[in-house]
């Protein structure tokens, strides 16, 4: 049978197979647009009802919202509320104030440590006092100021008249001593400076620090005076050691004699070593013959071989080129007596620069060719001893750095 015959008898068939096919995939398209439709339109509700109890949830946490700023409202318009408000801000004018008459106070304790007459500045003060008492915080803020500004101009006038009251019979010389004390004028461009020295052979000498007490101490310290120190420890010559917190002063109660810096006693006692692990403050260190200045504190470890180990502030001179010009601290930028401490290769030197600020003394001593040197304690602390006080002997200390021979 040929392919034509076969299709003539088979066409028939076919054609029924294919209608039947047909209908049934369009019912099968129908039944599942029905199951589709069906589901989108339970999304659709499911959609619907999520957004009404979102709605409903919205409503109750604005109304939530305005009530809670309702009583806020009420709250702050409540006497007691207001009453808290003021009182707030008396206790700030209260802490303000205070601690502004006792920074003028200490000011004024400064001003006394260089020798300078307060007893009309205490009379200010007396009545910026009663002003505190009397709660009245603009005028004493007032007040205040017009104290501080009568401070700075007798320490004004006060070093005016220091720079024209050096004798006549004070040589100028720009090269410290070889050896022992001695007093000059040192020469810059802005001037002339009154220095007294004391140098020392470290090959013939011993530099220690002798302390009143035994180990750290952080409040109540004890203290003697640089002679005490000289005295018990045989030294022909000492020095006042670096900043530490005076009893005098109001800001120190709590930490009364105590000084942070770290330092390495004749005993070998090391101070203040566990808060200046990390410590940028500059250090000497004194072994044998031989002076090292380090940068900061953290540089050094806790030897106990060499002699004495001082940590103090500012680096003076590094390399023989002055290193501080000045930081914005208005002490620091005083005139006042400034002791320091120095080195040139195994000469040792001790000393303080008159009537200067501290930037001021860096200059001197770099002018003095002194290679390093670190500052020490000012004003009021002030104490230089060779056979006798040179200067001092101001009030008592924490330490003495001390020159003993070998």
């Amino acid at each position: 049978m040929s392919i034509k015959e076969y299709w003539a008898k088979h066409r028939l068939k076919v054609n029924r197979i294919s209608r039947v096919v047909g209908i049934g995939a369009g019912s099968l398209l129908l039944g599942l647009s029905v199951v589709y439709g069906l589901r989108w339109q339970r999304q659709i509700n499911l959609n619907q009802q999520i957004l009404e109890i979102t709605q409903e949830k919205l409503s109750v946490n604005e109304a939530a919202l305005a009530s809670a700023t309702a009583s806020l409202n009420a709250l702050q318009a409540d006497d007691q509320f207001v009453r808290n408000e003021k009182l707030t801000a008396e206790i700030e004018a209260i802490q303000t104030e205070y601690r502004a008459a006792v920074q003028t106070y200490e000011n004024l304790i400064d001003l006394r440590g260089d020798s300078i007459k307060t007893s009309k500045l205490d009379g200010q003060l007396a009545a910026i006092l009663k002003l505190l008492a009397d709660r009245n915080w603009a005028t004493a803020s007032s007040k205040i100021k017009e104290l501080n500004a009568s401070i700075q101009s007798e320490r004004d006038k006060a070093a005016a008249a220091a720079a024209t009251a050096i004798p006549e019979n004070v040589p100028v010389n720009n090269t410290p001593p070889g050896s022992g004390y001695a007093r000059q004028q040192v020469q810059l461009d802005i001037g002339n400076y009154l220095v007294s020295i004391v140098s020392a052979d470290l090959n013939s000498t011993r530099v220690m620090v002798d302390t009143a007490s035994a180990g750290t101490c952080t409040n109540d310290c004890p203290v003697l005076a640089l002679s005490d120190y000289v005295a018990r420890s045989g030294a022909f010559a000492g020095i006042n050691g670096p900043y530490f917190c005076p009893a005098s002063y109001p800001s120190c109660q709590g930490k009364t004699n105590t000084f942070d810096t770290l330092i390495m006693n004749k005993n070998k006692v090391y101070f203040n070593s566990e808060n200046n692990v990390y410590s940028t403050v500059p250090a000497v260190i004194f072994l044998g013959n031989s002076a090292r200045f380090v940068g900061t504190t953290q540089e050094w470890g806790r030897d106990t071989g060499v002699d004495a180990v001082i940590a103090a502030q500012p680096r003076l001179v590094a390399g023989g080129n002055a290193a501080f010009g000045g930081d914005g601290d208005p002490k620091k930028g005083s005139k006042s007596n400034r002791s320091f401490i120095g080195a040139t290769s195994n000469t040792v030197y001790i000393g303080v620069v008159h009537n200067a600020t501290v930037a001021e003394s860096a200059r001197v001593l770099a002018a003095l060719g002194i290679k390093d040197a670190l500052n020490l304690d000012a004003g009021g602390s002030t104490a230089l001893w060779s056979g006798g006080y040179k200067v001092g002997p101001g009030r008592a200390l924490p330490m003495g750095i001390l020159l003993v021979r070998k």
